[in-house]
């Protein structure tokens, strides 16, 4: 566009005037040389650019509201005391059996944490301690005891296993009507195909937890760190069927940040201290951290390096504190969802 002190007229052209505020003519050509200069300067002013919506996000530090997965877990297990109460009342108590080979300290832990819940959640549980070397043969066997068993509902063995004995093989041999783990190969094809069955308990305990913060998945971009047939694969399921869209990524995936700065809901679950940091996560996202891992003081932590994730984060759950005590909570309400199932 040219300056309006650039154009001009020719004498042939009919006379454009105007009158000025005593009723006297005024050329166009004065009218031009008088406001071109104050026109000209306004043009060489720069143009304000518009910020982009991610600027947007980012005009005011935030911090992390905390996922309190303890207090969440509790409500949980009291809701479970209830529907354990009326399946009493029917003499129809649930029943979980706990296995345990060898005396692997971490899994002793978990494992007096599950037996401990089922009995506050009126839960009867037994516990059967195998020694680290006990054959594959004779764990098979005593599967099979209690999936003969009308008085157990859930079957738990405790992993890991000793290295002479195959996982896989030990979970395949729970009844599927039993796998309150939800680990068996038919509780995964239901999980797929959106059949009734067990949900992995991690998994479900963290669709549990977005539903406890208000989350809208439906639409969403959910991003999942992880691909385990335990935690990620299961994972990534449930919230596809909540109608995110989804992205699986790992420890091989290139551009990592690329995918989690546009996760609305993202959940870390690859085993890697801190992995996850601020600048990876997009302002306002809900962050799930599902590991477990000690820092070099030998502090529990998770995936996430919580510290520069809170200061991004809309929600965030805490190591310890968080998944944990859900992915426990959540044994027991498959655990009681397998009695009612057998009391119909």
């Amino acid at each position: 566009m040219q300056a309006l002190s650039q154009l001009s007229y020719t004498p042939e052209e009919p006379a454009i005037v105007r009158h000025d505020r005593c009723g006297a003519q005024v050329g166009w050509r004065r009218v031009l040389d008088s406001i071109a200069p104050a026109i000209a300067s306004r043009a060489a002013l720069p143009r304000r650019r518009e910020p982009s919506s991610p600027q947007l996000f980012r005009t005011a530090p935030m911090t992390a509201r905390i996922l309190d997965g303890a207090a969440l877990a509790k409500s949980i297990r009291a809701e479970v005391a209830q529907r354990a109460a009326a399946l009493a009342a029917r003499d129809r108590p649930a029943g979980l059996a706990v296995i345990l080979v060898g005396e692997d300290p971490a899994s002793s832990v978990y494992v007096r944490n599950k037996v401990k819940d089922c009995e506050e959640s009126g839960i009867r549980s037994t516990l059967d301690r195998m020694p680290a070397d006990t054959t594959q043969a004779a764990l098979l066997a005593r599967i099979a005891a209690l999936n003969a068993d009308p008085a157990i509902h859930g079957i738990l063995v405790q992993l890991p296993l000793p290295p002479q004995i195959d996982a896989h093989a030990v979970i395949e041999a729970i009844s599927p009507a039993k796998d309150v783990d939800g680990f068996h190969v038919a509780s995964a094809g239901a999980l797929m195909t959106g059949q009734p069955g067990f949900r992995p308990c991690t998994p479900y305990g963290v669709m549990k937890m977005l539903e406890h913060a208000g989350a809208t998945l439906r639409g969403a971009e959910a991003v999942v760190v992880g691909r385990s047939n335990i935690v990620g694969k299961p994972q990534a399921m449930l919230l596809l069927q909540a109608d995110a869209t989804v992205t699986i990524c790992h420890s091989r995936t290139r551009d990592l940040a690329a995918h989690t700065r546009r996760a609305d809901v993202l959940v870390a679950a690859v085993g890697r201290t801190k992995m996850i940091t601020g600048d990876m996560i997009k302002p306002g996202a809900i962050v799930i951290d599902v590991g477990m891992n000690r820092d070099e003081a030998g502090k529990l932590c998770g995936d996430v390096d919580f510290d520069s994730a809170r200061e991004v984060a809309g929600w965030i759950t805490p190591v310890p504190g968080g998944v944990g005590p859900m992915t426990r909570a959540m044994l027991l309400v498959n655990t009681i969802e397998a009695a009612e199932r057998a009391a119909r």
